[in-house]
């Protein structure tokens, strides 16, 4: 299994925290964001990664320098990350998505046996999207609406009284997946919005045309999306430890 882990950005809204380096590179515990989720997905088994690099990507390029394990670890840089959003990101390494594979927010952290959950739950889909639930959401959720476990809808302009759920920023492609997703990011690049355009805007499509997108869901799995500086400081303990 391979993976694709989105850290370009800068992350604006953990300033100052992200003066001196990306997002993706604020400690946590003896190593970084990107560390932990490296370090996750090594002893999950995936064999082959790929950071989409944008923001100081020579910090990047150091950091992921370092590794030493068994998995595979190359960087891409975005150019134009500055004025693209991901759904660009996902385009310029669509080559990289020639078989199974999952797609990995940069910020998002998680636990062993949540990708376990992710990575052994039955292919009955090819598309499929990682979520959690809770009471409530708000605007700044990437809010899901289901069909069963299908996913009807996804995206943060979604109404919270229509969302059942939550994307946690991990998404697995399998069987004809990649191939789906592929075509969808060709596509929806040779529009003007294709720059301004969220990854998960492709999926949204990809449910409304073919239904082709199902969902997992984690709930009780411990995971944390870094957006704010009250993100940075309140992550769950347990990713914090040596």
């Amino acid at each position: 299994m391979k993976a694709i882990i989105l850290s370009a950005g800068r992350g604006s809204r953990l300033l100052p925290l992200t003066e001196t380096r990306p997002k993706c590179l604020l400690a946590i515990g003896d190593t970084t964001i990107l560390g932990r989720q490296l370090d996750t997905l090594e002893a999950g088994g995936v064999t082959e990664v790929v950071v989409v690099t944008g923001f100081m990507a020579a910090l990047v390029e150091e950091e992921v320098a370092k590794r030493s394990g068994p998995m595979t670890v190359s960087t891409f840089y975005n150019p134009f990350y500055q004025i693209a959003d991901n759904l660009a990101s996902c385009w310029m390494v669509r080559d990289f998505m020639d078989s199974d594979f999952l797609l990995i927010n940069g910020d998002t952290l998680f636990e062993a046996q949540l990708l376990k959950g992710v990575l052994s739950s039955p292919h009955v889909l090819p598309v499929q999207v990682t979520i959690d639930r809770k009471d409530a959401y708000d605007s700044d959720d990437m809010k899901v609406q289901l069909d069963g476990t299908r996913l009807a809808a996804i995206g943060k302009a979604l109404p919270a009284e229509k969302a059942d759920a939550e994307s946690i920023g991990m998404l697995r492609f399998t069987g004809e997946g990649p191939a789906i997703y592929r075509a969808k990011l060709e596509q929806m690049m040779r529009t003007p919005e294709g720059v301004s355009n969220w990854f998960l805007k492709a999926i949204d499509a990809i449910a409304n045309t073919t239904g082709q997108v199902g969902t997992f869901s984690i709930e009780g799995k411990r995971w944390n999306e870094v957006d704010t500086v009250e993100d940075y400081e309140g992550i769950d303990a347990h990713f914090r430890q040596s």
